[in-house]
């Protein structure tokens, strides 16, 4: 008989008349078997138990040895297994929670004080991703020093051309404006020879949408109080009412079914507006055969042009029409086959041009200023006079110092910008460049033709499609001005759909101002002008205008986004607040995960031993018997050792075995009861030996 005791092991003679005596503590077991003349080894290491039986039946596979170890073991129980972390981790305070565990008070305190450390770390944690998921970027800024491209310069004479095939009914608006001015305001031009006075009601009959003079509403009583009093102070300033009239004119959609006035506090505003409506829809006539622009020659409008000391000729020029700037001139754009080069700065190596500024065959009613209109940029880029230009003055030489300036943006998650346009939801209809201007036109220009069903003249056109005239689209003007409305608050959506570019390259420009010519040298200047260039003399300074354009230096500034938080920085964040926590590193990230891992393992093998004790239920009788002897030996539990016997020779037990706690139907655990002779096999049917019988 062999007999459990921690890892060693006792022999004693068998006894053929002895009760089994069984003992538990902790863990092992201690077993003593009467069956007389039966040899029986047995060998145990902690809790597990290897026994041999007789006969020719296979024995158990045999357990590991201490000086052997399975590939994955688990721990008994949770307590085991808590212990023996807090034992061997790196991670600083763990230890104190088995040190301390004979007292429940600093037990407690470790307890609480670990898990608000864990709190707090988390959280910080927390912050740190929602730093890094916010894709924060910093903005870089780089000085460099290099030749420059020189930017395109683009440059218009603020005349609109009267272009010979709409010649007529251009001076037939020109006649109905004058004769409304006088109806509106009794002003009569001096160069206006009528031959008959025009009522109202022919005026009407001529253009649709007559200038009309409107009385505004009347304003609250608290502000007709206020301008009472302001007006009782200054006795000596006689009162009109002309300030409560408001200029306007009448648009209506289709079928007349809704209307509303354009209206103007302004007189001139009114005008001019009004000149402009019906100055489009004239201009719209041109046919696509038309003749093309009786095109000046560089020298009507530009007396000199001068780049690096170097005359400019026909090749570093292009030149297109403007519907209010007129004959417009592009310098150093894209079409030009070597582009300007600045290697030094200063005014003597930039653009210098002496522009023609006489006002010959001038439309008065449609622009008020005189001058020259300038505007920089990109050789790729068109040129939007009405959103980025400036006026030159006559008779003043203007010098434009520039300061080139480069930003780059993170696209994707770090900012809202396209690199090239292809992923905006509008269509570019000037074929160039992506910039957010023409994708705001073109996106105005789309909603304008789906809404009205033509095509506004200022903005470039799909083939297919006619430029709005009110002889065509009598209702065009009335969908215009509600459609300028929702495009101001961006009911359009053009400002949300036209996104940034990601690379933008813009310039800063500085101004200054001087008379010129001088007082002392404006007599040769002119005569030489009217002799090379047929300038007329009487003009003087109104018809003259110098220009210069240059860098101001060849340093520019490069703005780059990067990124605030990269993953680099996560980790070392995190890094940081787990050792001003924990005090540990990465291996104890590790532990950690261990730890998780053994705990989802004790788990699962906790809840299969419980599905399968279903199986060891005494109360299955016969039937739980066979099935729990023909179970192998390796899927008992550790504690319990079943000897390896025959199952019909299997019978249960009638005494319980008061030494053993569970499972309690050790059936297995009985040998047969072998005859005197020690023949070493039992006889078919013959009882188990009974226990403690003698």
């Amino acid at each position: 008989v062999s007999k459990c005791q921690g890892d060693k092991l006792e022999e004693q003679d068998p006894c053929p008349h002895q009760p089994i005596q069984g003992l538990m503590k902790g863990d092992k077991l201690e077993e003593q078997d009467p069956c007389p003349h039966q040899p029986i080894q047995g060998l145990t290491k902690g809790d597990k138990l290897e026994e041999q039986g007789l006969g020719p039946e296979p024995t158990a596979p045999q357990q590991p040895t201490e000086e052997e170890e399975a590939l994955i073991e688990f721990h008994r129980s949770y307590r085991e297994l808590f212990q023996f972390f807090c034992n061997n981790t790196t991670i600083h305070g763990a230890i104190r929670l088995v040190c301390s565990q004979h007292n429940r008070m600093k037990t407690a305190f470790w307890a609480v004080l670990w898990l608000c450390t864990f709190g707090m770390m988390y959280w910080q944690f927390g912050l740190l991703f929602g730093e890094y998921f916010s894709y924060p970027v910093s903005l870089n800024i780089n000085l460099d020093s290099d030749k420059l491209v020189f930017p395109a310069v683009t440059v218009c004479t603020l005349n609109p051309y009267r272009y010979t095939e709409i010649k007529g009914e251009l001076e037939e608006l020109d006649r109905i404006t004058e004769q409304t001015l006088f109806d509106l305001y009794k002003y009569k031009s001096p160069n206006t020879a009528v031959a008959r006075p025009r009522g109202r009601r022919d005026l009407r009959e001529t253009l649709p949408h007559p200038l009309q003079r409107l009385r505004a509403p009347p304003p609250p009583l608290r502000a007709r109080r206020a301008r009472s009093a302001a007006s009782g102070m200054r006795d000596n300033s006689p009162q009109v009412d002309w300030k409560d009239w408001k200029i306007g004119f009448q648009l209506c959609n289709q079928n007349k079914s809704d209307c509303f006035y354009q209206t103007y506090s302004s007189g001139v505003d009114a005008v001019r507006e009004w000149y402009r409506f019906h100055y489009i829809n004239i201009l719209s006539r041109l046919s696509d055969t038309s003749p093309p622009l009786e095109e000046d020659l560089l020298g009507n409008f530009i007396f000199a042009c001068r780049f690096n000391q170097a005359s400019c000729n026909q090749a570093n020029y292009s030149h297109f029409h403007h519907p209010v700037y007129g004959n417009c001139y592009t310098f150093n754009d894209k079409n030009n086959s070597n582009l300007w080069m600045s290697s030094m700065p200063g005014i003597n190596n930039g653009l210098s041009l002496m522009l023609r500024t006489e006002q010959n065959d001038f439309i008065p009613l449609l622009s008020t200023v005189t001058g020259a209109r300038v505007m920089v940029h990109g050789q790729d880029e068109p040129a939007f006079m009405d959103d980025g230009g400036f006026n030159v003055r006559p008779g003043v030489e203007t010098s434009i110092s520039m300061r080139k300036e480069a930003l780059d943006r993170l696209g994707g998650n770090y900012g809202d910008c396209t690199k090239n346009g292809s992923d905006v939801p509008v269509k570019n209809l000037y074929h160039s460049k992506y910039t957010q201007q023409v994708c705001i036109h073109s996106c105005f220009q789309e909603s304008m033709i789906a809404r009205c069903g033509c095509a506004y003249i200022f903005y470039p056109r799909p083939r297919d499609v006619e430029y709005c005239d009110y002889r065509k689209h009598n209702s065009w003007g009335y969908c215009y001005y509600k459609l300028q409305v929702d495009f101001s608050s961006d009911r359009l959506g053009c400002f949300t759909k036209c996104r940034k570019p990601c690379s933008v390259t813009s310039y800063q420009l500085s101004a200054g101002y001087s008379r010129w010519p001088s007082v002392t040298s404006q007599e040769w200047v002119f005569q030489m002008l009217s002799r090379q260039n047929n300038y007329t003399i009487n003009n003087k300074r109104d018809g003259v205008a110098k220009l210069n354009i240059f860098f101001k230096e060849l340093k520019y500034k490069t703005n780059s986004e990067s990124p605030s938080v990269t993953m680099v920085t996560l980790l070392s964040n995190l890094g940081s607040q787990w050792s001003l926590w924990f005090g540990s590193s990465v291996l104890s990230v590790v532990e950690m995960a261990e730890l998780i891992f053994d705990l989802l393992g004790i788990t699962s093998l906790m809840l299969l031993r419980r599905f399968r004790s279903r199986y060891w239920s005494p109360g299955r009788g016969r039937r739980g018997a066979r099935e729990v002897a023909s179970s192998p030996p390796s899927s008992f539990p550790s504690r319990f050792c079943p000897h390896p016997t025959s199952p019909a020779a299997s019978q249960p037990s009638p005494a319980p075995i008061p030494a053993l706690a569970a499972p309690p139907p050790a059936y297995a655990s009985l040998g047969p009861c072998l005859s005197p002779g020690g023949s070493g096999s039992a006889a078919p049917g013959s009882p188990a030996c009974p226990l403690g019988e003698p």
